[in-house]
């Protein structure tokens, strides 16, 4: 087993060194300068847009998840194992300047999350539920390579619903285990791994809407819950906090490093972890971003880059906190979660300890459900046959059982390996499909600058095939205002027609 797990390592850090790392770099770099920064640029409008009222049909209900509830899906996802955990990892790893580098690549990242959400609003389809698309959907409507899409599809269920859910689940069990410590009786992780598939078996049965109803109340608690307890950590070690800023800045090159890291691997160890933890440009959130009921593609690519920016300088940040103020000492730290639970525990107490395992539970709980969701939306993609749904989510309750008993190593090695190849595949696909992204965007500011709420239709990008929604302006504000949909169509059309506008 150990020669498989250090095969797997080995092939993984040769992927992302040589191929993932300079492309993830490039294309953030080349996103960011095209868009105009779009990722700082409008953060006012990330928030404004968070808020958005949910269009609706003409019987008076939403025509899908709301703005926030598909933040909150992506935001389930992306807020678990990767922030407690994986961060614990980095930072034992390389040291408290991998930090510098996972800051550093979610604002990159930030551009790419923005393009890969706004192109899945553009190309989402309709199903029972609502909408539903993402890169698969992007890339067979966009690029006309169905075979690509069916790719993409295969390895993100591979990945996250089967991968990353086993962490989850496995990062839930260790931490129970933790908590009991030494006398924790081997039978223990089969019982919470049995729980844990029950209770997701209740929720993944449910659909879409079951899933979006249980994250938008579990996701906030979560992460205020976990917020507050990393700020009285920090409140009790404040004194440390100006050397641990000084220490994630000057490590960050190579400086001083506390486990002998080189400089090249403490970067890989940073975006690594980085995108596993805030998935920006791997092509997961786009699944939860098409789901939303919005007037403009080019919002739910906004509320998507602050899902990025909530779970990397938010969430992340307060656990590499926790441990640098706690922990000053790296040197044959524990990886994981534990360095997390005993930096926690040394400053507040064994009460702390059962505190982050209940969070914890929460934080694991929600990423099955999101990643559930993912593997969802792409296997309805590859074939609508409900049999194969069906199937696909009974093997989802045995994979986060089997998760709860599994050998950590060789799945977190397993998931950066399958994460890489996920990430080149989409990012290729988006760097082909970004001027269309590019065009999305200026429509939006256009319009936001002419004092409109921004509503988008076929009719503004006519050349643009492969769109199958986004019909007209009443189909997508919704008959529930009708007279103001009517007067939004006829400022749209007279600035659709302004010679200044350039059409």
């Amino acid at each position: 087993m150990n020669d498989v797990n250090e095969f797997v390592l080995a092939a993984g850090d040769a992927l992302w060194t040589w191929i993932v790392l300079p492309v993830v770099v490039v294309l953030g770099i080349y996103f960011t300068v095209r868009s105009g920064v779009v990722q700082f640029r409008l953060i006012p409008e990330m928030f404004r847009t968070l808020t958005d009222k949910t269009p609706r049909d003409a019987e008076g209900r939403p025509q899908s998840v709301s703005a926030f509830q598909a933040f909150t899906i992506s935001a389930a996802s992306r807020v678990g194992v990767g922030n407690i955990a994986g961060v614990g990892t980095a930072i034992a790893v390389g040291g408290p300047g991998a930090v510098f580098w996972m800051w550093l690549m979610a604002f990159v990242g930030g551009a790419s999350s923005f393009i890969e959400s706004s192109l899945a609003q553009l190309f989402k389809v309709r199903d029972r539920d609502g909408f539903r698309g993402g890169p698969a959907y992007y890339m067979q409507r966009g690029l006309k390579a169905r075979w690509l899409g069916i790719l993409f599809a295969v390895i993100l269920i591979v990945c996250f619903p089967f991968a990353f859910s086993s962490l989850q689940a496995n990062t839930i069990a260790a931490s129970v285990s933790g908590v009991i410590g030494a006398d924790a009786p081997g039978w223990l992780p089969w019982v919470v791994g049995v729980g844990v598939a029950i209770l997701t078996a209740l929720v993944v049965f449910g659909g879409v809407r079951r899933i979006a109803s249980v994250t938008q109340v579990l996701v906030p608690i979560m992460a205020l819950a976990y917020l507050l307890l990393g700020l009285v950590v920090v409140a009790f070690n404040l004194d440390r906090l100006p050397v641990v800023f000084g220490e994630i800045f000057t490590q960050a090159w190579g400086f001083n490093e506390v486990v002998g890291a080189a400089f090249g691997y403490i970067v890989l160890t940073g975006v690594k972890r980085g995108m596993f933890s805030n998935e920006a440009g791997l092509g997961s959130a786009p699944n939860a971003g098409a789901t939303a009921a919005v007037t403009h593609p080019v919002k739910q690519g906004l509320v998507q880059t602050l899902g990025v920016y909530f779970d990397t300088f938010l969430v992340c940040s307060i656990t590499a906190f926790i441990i640098l103020v706690s922990v000053p000492d790296l040197a044959n730290a524990e990886r994981g979660i534990g360095l997390t639970q005993d930096a926690l525990t040394s400053t507040l107490g064994s009460w702390a300890g059962v505190a982050l395992s209940v969070i914890v539970f929460l934080l694991a709980f929600s990423s099955i459900l999101g990643n559930y969701y993912y593997g969802e939306s792409n296997i309805e993609f590859i074939s609508p046959n409900r049999g194969v749904l069906t199937a696909y989510r009974a093997l989802v309750v045995v994979a986060v059982l089997v998760g709860s008993v599994a050998a950590a190593d060789l799945v977190w090695n397993l998931a950066d390996g399958i994460m890489g190849l996920m990430a080149l595949t989409n990012l290729i696909a988006i760097a082909l499909l970004s001027g269309i992204a590019f065009r999305l965007l200026k429509d939006y500011t256009d319009q936001r600058r002419a004092g409109l709420d921004p509503v988008f239709t076929k009719a503004r990008m006519p050349d643009v095939e492969g769109i199958a929604v986004w019909e007209d302006e009443l189909s997508v504000t919704g008959p529930i205002d009708v007279a103001t949909a009517r007067h939004q169509a006829s400022k749209h059309r007279d600035h659709l027609h302004d010679p200044e506008h350039g059409a």
